[in-house]
């Protein structure tokens, strides 16, 4: 079937009429709740101040009891030690003998042990998170880390497996299948009795996590005309995942519990379900599997809903010829020939870093200075914008020229913030976000150029498995803003240089603006330096 066909042979429908509408507006809400998954391990594995406990039954002066906890620099201020405390013993018989702490006896001379009998958690913030529920601090503080990575290497092996079965089974029952996933196993998560069951169930939530994102994209991508196409997938996805992100610190402010959190994300996904009769399948993929009768279907269907009459025949009974042989492709055709090969491993390393830096910055702003709730608010507001400017750069300029220049302006921002003196958190908070929102540019490009690349009979794999590279980034995202532990300035200075680099790499991949979706691999566009563009298609 000839590149043009199916958008010429489509033109019947309209662009913007009652059924696109519908079909924008239903999977642009199917996103919605991925906002809340994403970043939910923002409040859910929060780590609240805490220090050593002492037991209630061990009998010492309220004078003593605060005594008992050396105390610490941190950032320049003295705390209470997180991990330690003077010997219980030595402190009862020093009680005993009504010594002053500070006058009778020099407290900080004792010597110290580890938190014996658990640890106490400021409740000013949070009722209760996974870190105070299974002690996820000190010698175990790098599980918390690990449930992130744990989740994302869930959302790897989704990416890997969804992108396969939709092009194979079609791109509407890995959609809800993937929904089923996240909604069911959010909620199986509030009955965990362990760490390691959570993150077991984590896991399997972040399997159907980005599946569902990327069935959504790619189906509203081939159903909608190319210039609603553009609007989609810069902006109506987009825009729905932001505004979950920006509920998720609204719901975690009246629910300081993690339990009941989990709950209230859990809820939206269940009102879904009785929408598979209002979604329909791809005819652009049902086409390209040689189901033409169902693709003319449902498109007279969406000719009747738009109150236009639908022509006798749809697809020329030549196209329907070329269609009937099918060919079932998987994800070694990204590696066979040397053109497809070298776009795959491109958009693999622009795809890792982009990741890398979107998620560790997100994952970084409980850690901010400020209010944990409005710092998460922001985050998530400032993609909004993010996404507008990518619809508009999108719409209007070539692909690589979108990509590249605001990859360098994100990791550039980034590695300024180490020369923002630590009395001015303000301005280092300002670049952090002004790093997001390139970053956030640029993610959203990377996924309508992602499928702009790659043809029909390969697209949801394709994306998929990029996606699935990018979570090699998401899964090690927690890690950079755990080495922030050890050197404040170590992650910006990672994540700043990964980012540049991508940027620059992003320009040796072929140009896709005004061209047509191909629809098969013979039809993808070349790697190569300059290539004569035609007349853009907005």
């Amino acid at each position: 079937m000839n590149t043009v066909d199916y958008d010429d042979d489509t033109t019947f429908l309209g662009e913007w009429g009652s059924f696109q509408k519908m079909i924008m507006a239903l999977l642009c809400i199917s996103i919605t709740p991925n906002g809340f998954t994403a970043m939910s391990i923002v409040f859910l594995g929060d780590t609240p101040p805490h220090h050593c406990a002492i037991p209630a039954n061990v009998n010492i002066t309220a004078e003593w009891r605060n005594y008992s906890i050396p105390l610490e620099e941190d950032n320049g201020m003295l705390r209470y030690s997180k991990c330690t405390r003077y010997k219980l013993d030595v402190i009862k018989l020093l009680s005993d003998n009504r010594s002053v702490p500070g006058v009778d006896v020099n407290v900080t001379e004792i010597e110290q042990e580890g938190c014996n009998d658990g640890w106490e958690y400021d409740r000013e913030i949070y009722v209760s998170t996974i870190v105070s529920e299974w002690d996820l601090v000190c010698s175990d503080a790098w599980k918390a880390p690990l449930t992130t990575s744990l989740m994302y290497a869930g959302v790897l092996c989704g990416s890997f497996i969804s992108g396969q079965l939709s092009d194979r089974f079609g791109r509407k029952i890995i959609l809800f299948g993937t929904i089923a996933v996240q909604t069911l196993f959010t909620f199986f998560q509030i009955f965990s009795t362990s760490w390691l069951m959570f993150s077991a169930l984590f896991f399997v939530v972040g399997m159907g996590h980005v599946s569902n994102y990327v069935a959504a994209f790619v189906l509203g991508a081939e159903i909608l005309s190319p210039r609603i196409r553009i609007i989609y997938s810069t902006v109506g996805v987009c825009i729905c995942f932001a505004f979950g992100y920006m509920l998720l610190p609204l719901m975690a402010f009246f629910i300081r519990d993690w339990r009941m959190l989990l709950i209230a994300m859990g809820v939206p996904g269940i009102f879904y379900f009785p929408l598979w009769r209002f979604i329909p399948e791809s005819p652009r993929w049902l086409l390209s599997q040689g189901r033409v009768e169902e693709a003319e279907d449902i498109l007279r269907g969406a000719a009747k809903q738009n109150r236009v009459k639908a022509p006798e025949v749809i697809f020329q009974p030549l196209q329907v010829v070329k269609v009937k042989k099918v060919n079932h492709h998987n994800i070694y055709d990204l590696l066979k020939s040397n053109n497809i090969r070298q776009i795959t491993i491109l958009l693999s390393f622009v795809w890792l870093v982009i990741s890398i830096g979107y998620f560790a910055l997100a994952l970084n702003t409980s850690n901010l200075s400020g209010d944990p709730f409005l710092n998460c608010f922001f985050s998530a507001a400032v993609e909004v914008p993010a996404y507008i400017l990518s619809w508009v750069l999108f719409r209007s300029y070539p692909r690589r020229l979108c990509l590249s220049p605001m990859l360098v302006l994100g990791g550039a921002v980034l590695l300024l913030t180490q020369f923002i003196p630590g009395d001015v958190s303000s301005v280092s908070t300002a670049l952090e976000m002004a790093g997001k929102f390139g970053v956030t540019v640029a993610y959203t490009i990377a996924y309508a150029f992602t499928a702009e690349l790659y043809p029909t009979v390969l697209r949801n794999t394709a994306v998929c498995a990029c996606c699935t590279v990018s979570r090699l980034g998401s899964t090690a995202a927690p890690y950079f803003v755990y080495l922030g532990t050890y050197y404040k300035s170590l992650p910006y200075l990672l994540m700043g240089s990964f980012i540049v680099l991508g940027g620059l790499v992003s320009l040796l991949l072929p140009e896709t603006y005004g061209m047509p979706l191909p629809e098969t691999i013979d039809h993808m566009q070349t790697i190569q330096r300059c290539k004569k563009r035609k007349n853009p298609i907005i």
